[in-house]
């Protein structure tokens, strides 16, 4: 669902589905992968309005799910369709080619396409005719009436004339007469119409322009909307994503005014000025009881407003699309809700799905492993990887400080042996994390150290002897810095997978900042890619989860968080937040869902 795909492949099987969200029923056809099927999509549909029909009522009388126990007389019905769709889908016989017997040209008379010299003069005089007819029926309005007989004897070309009219020369020259009678007519009418009216003293409304919402102000008041008779004119707290306070008040809704008017327009009638009150406020009643089941028709307007919204919050554009083609699959046939509108319940389901991409199938608790390699008396090796300028050397010494103040040593291995300065770098971060805790404070121990072997070195090697010396010295936890490359460079990715299939580090983690948009998936996508194709392990070792930077940079524009969650299905461990070694923070999903739908 997530990739918005209606298949799933096991092994050597394919499985295709179809949901009915009316009857809360899903209906699965399973085939072999190597199968070319073409009428799979057609027999699930078959089936699926065939059973539905059949036991309409019995499934109206009881849930689907009491229905688990019982049997369906079904089968020679399936067999039926299944053949029928075997059928419809063999190869046919290529058609012959027309003849020209069979053809439209061959059923005009050959008459009609022989250009004769008697027929040329016809032409000049009939054309002479319309020319006298305009003529007089440009000296006054009496000669219009006397010119159409006239002009109706000069089209009037039939068998009679020895000329036989196509269909569509026909159709042509009715148009003209019909143009030629009432064109003038109606300018006429129009002009006298204009005259006739009288000219009024100063504006009596202000203009309404197409897009402008509701133009009738004494029937519909949107004022001071309300949703279950409670007010919503109160204005939204700040959320503050960056100091870990969560969301802090209600959101903003989307403008999505003009797609609810128009739903409740096709849902009830217009009501007029002379009803009133009661009129009015009976139509809006009717337009908000859950009365009708959504279809595809009743959400599209709304889905295209959400499915921009989220690209201009920094959404990929894929990612959105397939967001909104999940929300209307979620939701197509799906009954309405009491007092709750299109956009409402389009809104609802998109925030649920949005929140649930977010929280993590598998959730990382560093702390947790940790501990469980200390009684397993071996470090907890965690590698960063990622593009160049993301932050990894930064963000790495945040979270040696935050392991740090939860008391586990830690060992920093400068694998950046081709960027100058980065093994300068984590020196420099090395003696300022021992100077806020010197061994001093913890007996005598060692909390933090850097292992280098300098410039141009192998990083896989120095990885590995610095994971042989964190054990020996009994470090809690090894950081591996390695050196940002591009996802496009062969080289430096092939070197990246050698790292992480030799050492086998317990925790991969990609490091990407929050300020790109659709760049984010590329990277995310091309990186797994690149660490399956060149690791020499059978079952590869790919990303396990990430770190994104930058945070406090993009305000509400957290569409990054999204996309690339939603691409690996890994979880977001730590938000970087600032320049400071506090400024970490864990993930907050509906923090980040509250600002991704604030308008």
């Amino acid at each position: 669902e997530r990739g918005g795909n209606n298949s799933f492949t096991h092994e050597a099987l394919t499985l295709k589905y179809k949901l009915d969200n009316q009857f809360e029923l899903v209906f699965v056809v399973g085939f072999q992968k190597i199968l070319t099927l073409t009428y799979v999509d057609k027999l699930i549909d078959d089936v699926h309005r065939l059973f539905r029909d059949k036991y309409r009522t019995e499934i109206q009388q009881r849930s689907a799910l009491s229905l688990l126990n019982g049997t369906f007389d079904f089968q020679n019905d399936f067999l039926r369709l299944l053949r029928e769709a075997e059928e419809s889908s063999k190869i046919r016989a290529p058609t012959t080619m027309k003849k020209f017997e069979d053809s439209e040209k061959a059923k005009k008379p050959v008459r009609s396409m022989i250009e004769t010299r008697g027929e040329k003069p016809k032409e000049k005089a009939k054309n002479s005719k319309k020319k006298g007819a305009k003529k007089e029926s440009s000296d006054g309005p009496l000669a219009t009436s006397k010119a159409v007989p006239a002009e109706k004897s000069g089209l009037a070309v039939g068998p009679e004339n020895g000329v036989e009219l196509s269909k569509e020369e026909l159709i042509r020259r009715k148009r003209e007469e019909f143009i030629q009678k009432h064109g003038r007519g109606l300018e006429k009418s129009s002009k006298s119409m204009k005259s006739d009216a009288p000219k009024e003293k100063g504006k009596k409304a202000p203009r309404v322009w197409a897009l402008g919402g509701c133009a009738n102000k004494e029937i519909l008041d949107y004022s001071t909307p309300t949703t279950n008779g409670a007010p919503e004119d109160a204005p939204p707290e700040d959320i503050s994503l960056i100091r870990g306070t969560g969301p802090g008040g209600q959101l903003q809704d989307l403008d999505c005014s003009s797609s609810d008017d128009e739903v409740a327009a096709q849902n009830t009638t217009k009501p007029s000025a002379t009803k009133g009150t009661l009129g009015g406020m009976f139509g809006m009643l009717k337009g908000l009881v859950g009365s009708k089941s959504l279809s595809r028709e009743d959400m599209e307007s709304v889905l295209d407003k959400m499915r921009d919204h989220l690209i201009a919050k920094n959404v990929a554009a894929d990612i959105a699309v397939q967001l909104c083609e999940s929300v209307a699959n979620k939701l197509e046939g799906k009954v309405m809700g009491t007092f709750s509108t299109v956009t409402s319940t389009v809104k609802q389901a998109l925030q649920e799905s949005l929140v649930q991409i977010l929280q993590p199938q598998r959730r990382v608790d560093m702390l947790r492993d940790i501990m469980d390699a200390q009684r397993h008396q071996r470090p907890y090796v965690v590698t960063f990887c990622g593009v160049n300028g993301v932050g990894k050397s930064t963000n790495l010494a945040k979270i040696s400080f935050w392991l740090l103040e939860n008391g586990f040593s830690v060992l920093i291995a400068a694998c950046d042996t081709f960027r100058a300065g980065a093994v300068e770098q984590l020196r420099t971060h090395t003696r300022r994390l021992s100077a806020l805790h010197p061994p001093e404070k913890h007996a005598g121990r060692t909390m933090v150290q850097l292992f280098e072997k300098g410039y141009g070195k192998d990083a896989a090697g120095i990885a590995m002897e610095a994971i042989a010396f964190a054990r020996n010295q009994g470090f809690d936890v090894v950081l591996v810095d390695t050196a940002g490359r591009m996802q496009d460079n062969a080289p430096l990715m092939t070197a990246l997978a050698k790292l992480i299939t030799v050492n086998t580090p317990d925790l991969v983690l990609f490091v990407g900042e929050a300020l790109v948009g659709n760049e984010a998936v590329d990277q995310l996508v091309k990186f797994n890619r690149a660490l399956a194709d060149h690791s020499m392990a059978q079952t590869p070792r790919l990303i396990d989860g990430i770190v994104l930077t930058k945070f406090d940079t993009i305000d509400d524009k957290v569409g990054a968080a999204i996309s690339m969650t939603y691409i690996t299905s890994k979880p977001i461990v730590f938000v970087g937040t600032g320049q400071t070694y506090c400024d970490l923070r864990s993930l907050n999903a509906k923090a980040v869902v509250a600002a991704l739908m604030k308008a």
